[in-house]
């Protein structure tokens, strides 16, 4: 249930003193929308990028256009870049980001209608180093069913249950 893992993550960050922030695009600020539903979420969420655009994601986040016109838009290395890009243009230490296709239009042979791409990234110390930090992630494309509104929504309620699955793994 989606509230349960809102109320986690809220839980972690608050005692642990962390932030999150996202990137989005197929789910248009939908995961920022589920985050601020929740009283008390400026003590954990740091901003939300909607990234809608190839621009935008260039602008906002600094991924380069040939890394798109390479991967598209709809790509785990889009995804990691978006992720990685909240990371560096915020103060949070926990990133998300989505891209997909939601539909009904715009879905390929290869990239059908429901192709949406994840990636989680969060900051770690190097051991060789403990002054250093680096960013680690986690990409992902998972496939959905469904209408539009179906498309995003359980785009935006898988990306913030990974979220707590993998602050929930790393934080042990």
């Amino acid at each position: 249930m989606i509230e349960t893992t809102l109320n986690d993550l809220a839980d972690f960050c608050i005692k642990s003193k962390q932030l999150i922030a996202t990137a989005e695009s197929c789910t248009g600020g939908l995961v920022a929308k589920l985050i601020t539903d929740c009283a008390g979420s400026s003590q954990w969420f740091e901003r939300g990028f909607v990234t809608y655009s190839n621009l935008s994601k260039e602008q906002m986040l600094g991924l380069d256009e040939q890394l798109i016109n390479d991967n598209g838009a709809v790509s785990e290395a889009v995804a990691e870049a978006m992720a990685r890009g909240v990371l560096e243009h915020s103060q949070a230490h926990y990133a998300l980001s989505v891209t997909g296709i939601a539909g009904p239009a715009g879905g390929t042979e290869t990239k059908p209608v429901g192709t949406v791409c994840f990636a989680w990234a969060y900051y770690d110390l190097v051991a060789e180093n403990l002054a250093m930090e680096k960013i680690n992630c986690i990409t992902m494309t998972q496939y959905f069913s469904g209408d539009r509104q179906a498309v995003r929504t359980q785009s935006a309620h898988f990306s913030l249950h990974k979220l707590d699955e993998i602050i929930k793994q790393i934080s042990v």
